[in-house]
């Protein structure tokens, strides 16, 4: 931060709540903690790293390079593979809280169950539950939200789900005791989870029933689950600084991406892609899939993608994917589920697969950002209606008539073929810090985005969406909502994003006395 509060406001008591201590909350303390801000951190569980944390299924890693994967204030040259398995990631997000200094303002096992803006007093009331089930009330000047995306499970809305008399786990819930040796198991979904559990335990099970709605398209990744080459061990360890640049080089390559195969040429008329460069890609990933699948025909059909490169996260292929689905104890199922019973699941042509477990890789509710948190602010407005399940944000960061609330990775900050995650949580964060020395500066009690300046900001978003793949109308992924809208994606290159969230305009803002 340009600021800390010594500087602007040292007399001032002014206290931040950031709700959620996964990678976006705990950047959002460091920051806070170098302005010297008065902070803490609510965390639900009883360990730091969100996603890592709870996501303890068979197979759990990166699909992102090590490397880039990484705090710009907390980085590590020494990865041990270039797609570090969960318990590594968890490992270093406990490593940043504990080096960083902000595990002793995390108050853990404590849910937020609401904040309201209390008007008069220019300040919100948090209302939550710890530990115990005592319920609290507290204020603070401001609010981060930190809860992440990818937290409340999605199930598939099945007739007669909950018959089901075996074990049944979503990948996000999963239970350390469940033993899947010698047993009949269901993977119900193929999208990232899925990819990396069906490997990881088709050797382990009497059988293997795969589940798939929609095969994705893969990325060919040799190395994806090799350890980190000799080479790039000896240089970290002889050449000062080159796991820094290491890390540069693999942000700036995702800067740009492969952006350029998804944006649409209007001109273009083929269907099944958007572009010549969209096309080509699209050619040369199925002639791979027709390698692979050379001596099975069969699963070819099943497995070619039927939707516009780019329109979805493409997943890493390391070949076992293939493998895995060849193997005589695995059945690839593409006619759809239409009933779950006490004894297993009947498809769509009325088979009825026997099973003993269901694992749900089904996703999230990645749409309905904030829930199920009740925010409540000026004139009572409630930020669930406000959206009515269109989740909007100038910079993904904030709502007008939300003075002082800001959400960290907010909407349309995720990415498909370009950017980071991490590199979307700190420039954010540059934004928000801003935001709070605009406050201490001038003694204001907040600032509240104007409407117009949101209203013009998604007019422009929702056009720029509309011309990549996953803008187009035969794509349908959880980056749309319910009403069809882009409400998960950054549609431009990240460098305009960091131009956005270099300084607040102060002239987009209603100033709060």
């Amino acid at each position: 931060p340009a600021f800390t509060k010594e500087q602007v406001a040292p007399t001032r008591d002014f206290t931040v709540a950031v709700i959620g201590s996964g990678v976006a909350g705990m950047a959002a303390a460091y920051r806070l903690k170098q302005a010297g801000l008065d902070y803490t951190v609510f965390e639900k569980g009883h360990e730091v790293g969100g996603t890592w944390w709870k996501n303890t299924y068979p197979g759990v890693r990166l699909d992102t390079p090590n490397y880039a994967y990484s705090f710009s204030f907390a980085q590590r040259d020494d990865w041990p593979q270039q797609f570090s398995e969960g318990p590594e990631i968890h490992k270093y997000t406990r490593d940043v809280a504990e080096r960083g200094g902000i595990t002793q303002n995390i108050q853990m096992g404590t849910e937020v169950l609401s904040a309201t803006w209390d008007e008069e007093d220019g300040r919100w009331v948090l209302s939550m539950i710890v530990d115990g089930g005592e319920v609290q009330e507290r204020r603070f000047n401001t609010v981060l939200t930190a809860v992440g995306q990818l937290d409340r499970p999605k199930f598939p809305d099945t007739p007669g789900h909950d018959t089901f008399a075996g074990i049944h786990v979503h990948s996000a819930e999963w239970k350390p005791g469940i033993d899947l040796k010698g047993k009949k198991v269901a993977v119900i979904g193929t999208g990232a989870s899925a990819y990396q559990i069906v490997p990881a335990i088709v050797d382990e099970v009497e059988e293997l029933k795969i589940f798939q709605r929609s095969s994705p398209w893969m990325l060919p990744t040799p190395f994806y689950y090799e350890d980190m080459p000799e080479s790039v061990t000896w240089l970290v360890e002889h050449l000062p600084q080159y796991g820094q640049w290491l890390r540069f080089w693999q942000h700036w390559l995702g800067v740009e991406g492969r952006q350029h195969t998804t944006a649409a040429d209007p001109n273009w008329t083929k269907e099944g892609s958007v572009s010549a460069v969209n096309e080509r890609v699209r050619q040369q990933l199925t002639e791979m899939l027709k390698e692979q699948y050379a001596d099975r025909p069969d699963l070819l059909a099943k497995v070619t993608p039927d939707y516009i490169v780019g329109g979805k996260r493409m997943l890493r292929d390391n070949g076992v994917w293939a493998k895995s689905l060849k193997k005589p104890q695995t059945t690839l199922v593409t006619s759809g589920m239409s009933e779950m019973t006490e004894a297993g699941i009947i498809d769509g042509d009325g088979t009825l697969h026997e099973l003993d477990v269901i694992i749900y890789a089904t996703g999230f509710q990645a749409s309905e950002f904030l829930e199920p948190l009740r925010i409540t602010g000026r004139e009572g407005k409630d930020i669930h209606e406000y959206w009515g399940g269109n989740a909007t944000a100038f910079a993904g960061a904030t709502v007008p008539g939300f003075p002082n609330l800001f959400i960290v990775s907010g909407p349309n900050t995720g990415h498909v073929v370009n950017g980071s995650l991490f590199s979307m949580i700190e420039y954010g964060l540059t934004y928000i810090l801003d935001a709070l020395n605009i406050v201490l500066e001038k003694d204001l009690k907040a600032l509240d985005l104007k409407q117009e300046v949101l209203d013009a900001f998604v007019a422009d978003l929702d056009a720029a969406n509309a011309q990549k793949a996953w803008g187009h109308p035969e794509v349908h992924t959880w980056y749309k909502n319910k009403f069809g809208r882009v409400s998960q994606i950054w549609p431009y290159p990240i460098v305009e994003y960091w131009n956005i969230t270099r300084a607040v305009d102060q002239s987009q803002y209603t100033e709060i006395r």
